[in-house]
């Protein structure tokens, strides 16, 4: 069957010459309709070029898409040109933003944006958009709807400036939708009720949602499947079960005995991974995490490891069959 998002061998560069950044090196990913799909690593690995590229948004210059193929429900979206694209964009494929603070335009009413956005893609009139704007804030639980349409991004809160990216994402029901890092800045109580408001409107709306973090616990509760990135590429890929109970690849083992954990006396320790990321620069003929992987090999430094299958349905990229005992995070 076809998925309704398929990414295959994705690279995104930056810079030029000598100095170039592969900040996305070979990432294939693949969406069905309907599902859930966790992105995670730490900060640099690459997750938000990823997401950036679905709707060619990657800044050029000085980034470029330098290969690969972005397929959404049989279009090849690299190939399209530019006008067809942003009829994509909104329509069928929407993105929350990372940031609800910056992310609005400050000098519109947060309607209007929203309005524009049902203008441009469905045709409606003023007075009709207005009355769906109305409803997406209502559905996205933004009190006293009908007055708060006409007030500006500074009037909101941090946690009601993300429902309204999210009434925004959700406005023209897209078949898929590209959360990045949805609770950054917010306070737990309120990444809470995002998350679980994201959940309900994918249910209720049957969207595929890629939801992309660094924080574990966010994927552990809503993805069916889960893709480990490190340094540009996918290291580890599966369903989500399988990562978070039987992981094979080192950095997802790492990943997890970071989370802290609270002892037998209720004191919270953590293992950290040693080291940092590698320079993103030129290309690697080994093992991107070798150099901070306490099972690498003479062999892990000279061969760059490909995703294999380890489980059903569960890759990764490593030249060990590695099943070391860690404990899952609360």
């Amino acid at each position: 069957m076809t998925a309704l998002l398929e990414v295959e061998d994705l690279r995104v560069h930056f810079g030029s010459g000598d100095a170039i950044v592969r900040a996305v090196d070979g990432v294939s990913l693949r969406i069905e309709a309907g599902e859930t799909l966790g992105i995670v690593g730490e900060s640099g690995s690459g997750k938000s070029v990823t997401a950036l590229s679905l709707l060619r948004l990657v800044p050029t210059p000085p980034g470029r898409i330098a290969g690969g193929r972005i397929a959404f429900a049989g279009t090849d979206l690299l190939s399209l040109p530019i006008e067809r694209m942003r009829a994509i964009r909104g329509r069928e494929i929407a993105m929350i933003f990372q940031d609800p603070m910056t992310s609005l335009n400050p000098v519109l009413t947060v309607g209007r944006q929203i309005s524009e956005v049902l203008e441009l893609h469905l045709g409606l009139d003023s007075a009709a958009a207005r009355r769906r704007t109305i409803e997406l804030f209502e559905m996205v639980g933004i009190p006293a709807a009908a007055t708060r349409v006409g007030d500006y991004p500074h009037h909101f809160s941090g946690g009601m400036r993300q429902r309204v990216m999210i009434a925004m994402a959700i406005a023209c029901r897209p078949k898929l939708l590209v959360a990045d890092e949805p609770t950054t800045a917010l306070d737990v109580t309120i990444q809470a009720q995002i998350l679980d408001l994201i959940r309900s409107l994918q249910h209720e709306l049957g969207m595929a949602l890629i939801v992309i973090t660094h924080d574990l616990g966010v994927v552990a509760g809503m993805a069916d499947r889960v893709a480990v990135m490190y340094a540009g590429r996918v290291v580890e890929e599966g369903p989500s079960d399988r990562i978070f109970g039987a992981p094979r690849m080192p950095y997802t083992i790492g990943l997890l005995q970071s989370v802290p954990r609270a002892d037998a006396r209720g004191q919270r320790r953590l293992t950290p991974i040693a080291g940092a990321p590698p320079e993103p620069y030129g290309e690697t003929r080994s093992c991107r995490f070798a150099p901070r992987c306490t099972h690498a090999e003479a062999a892990c430094r000279g061969t760059v490891p490909v995703l294999r299958e380890v489980a059903a349905g569960h890759r990764a990229a490593c030249l060990r069959d590695i099943e070391a005992p860690w404990v899952r995070p609360s």
